[in-house]
């Protein structure tokens, strides 16, 4: 586990506790400051493992490419290339839906 993940752990539940503090003497700022801190939070371990992916895909593929025929190093780069273009898909859709979260908290605020 990484650095990237367990902070992203501290910061999630750190920001749940703001926000139900927050919640209880009804402090909007810091209810909103908490669930900030637990996007922050989720966004930081989703970029943890997305480390930790690109690590195992690494060390996968080269492992592959140094024990394998021409054959097997074309299989393992094009694999290697489907895995890069689903995390990056991923990353961008989670991304996407963050934001929309974040735009739908803002006009909830904003109303």
């Amino acid at each position: 586990m990484n650095t990237d993940k367990v902070e992203g752990k501290f910061d999630q539940v750190a920001g749940k506790i703001k926000q139900g503090v927050g919640e209880a003497v009804g402090n909007q700022k810091l209810a909103n400051a908490g669930a900030a801190e637990q996007i922050k939070g989720a966004a930081k371990e989703t970029w943890g493992n997305a480390k930790d992916t690109a690590n195992v895909v690494h060390e996968d593929t080269r492992a592959r490419a140094t024990s394998a025929s021409e054959d097997l190093k074309y299989r393992t780069d094009d694999s290697a290339h489907n895995v890069r273009d689903k995390v990056t898909n991923t990353a961008q859709n989670i991304k996407n839906r963050v934001n929309e979260k974040l735009d739908d908290m803002k006009r909830d605020h904003r109303s």
